[in-house]
């Protein structure tokens, strides 16, 4: 949270810009070239200070060793108990995404169906308007932009959504009231 509050500008900063480089690169690159890409990059980094570090040394006649020797000692293996607690948690929320869709496509409830229906059509529009990577990228932009804006405008953007909301309620009510079968959820 604190990357997308800009509380350091320097790690927030960096790691907005890479997000948005590699997005971009997305837009005009595949997958798998863009990937190629950065492990190519980053291995030309590594073995360029490498042989500087081995030619530093060479020169200085030093015994340094290996420039990378704590890295390469640091255990990177995830235990079982671990691998076991990420898989449960994915299962949990693939379970309860299945259970949600199952009942929104089988109608347990009319009005949920229905907003849903409604949501689905108006992301056709969105889909026709713009790609999945646009669309990520404005969520990028959007993630590191909003909470510094609702931070700083709180109280005016809570009293405009407050007044959305009530309109919204007043709708859905008066939409649940003409259907027949629809009940409310106070009810």
């Amino acid at each position: 949270m604190a990357l997308l509050y800009w509380r350091d500008l320097k790690q927030s900063g960096l790691v907005f810009g890479s997000l948005l480089l590699l997005l971009f690169s997305l837009t005009q690159f595949s997958v798998v070239s863009v990937v190629a890409y950065l492990a190519l990059a980053a291995l030309s980094a590594t073995i360029s200070f490498r042989v500087y570090k081995s030619v530093l040394q060479a020169v200085q006649k030093t015994d340094e060793g290996h420039p990378f020797k704590s890295y390469l000692e640091v255990e990177m293996s995830l235990s079982h108990d671990q691998m076991q607690k990420y898989a449960e948690n994915a299962q949990h929320y693939i379970n309860s995404t299945l259970k949600e869709l199952r009942r929104l496509f089988l109608v347990q409830d009319l009005v949920d169906s229905l907003k849903f229906a409604v949501l689905m059509w108006l992301l056709t529009y969105v889909g026709a308007l713009f790609n999945g990577l646009t669309l990520l990228i404005m969520v990028v932009v959007s993630m590191f932009s909003m909470p510094v804006v609702y931070e700083k405008y709180q109280a005016q953007i809570d009293q405009y959504l407050d007044l959305i909301r009530t309109q919204v309620n007043s709708v859905v009510g008066k939409i649940q009231e003409k259907i027949p079968g629809a009940k409310r959820k106070a009810e």
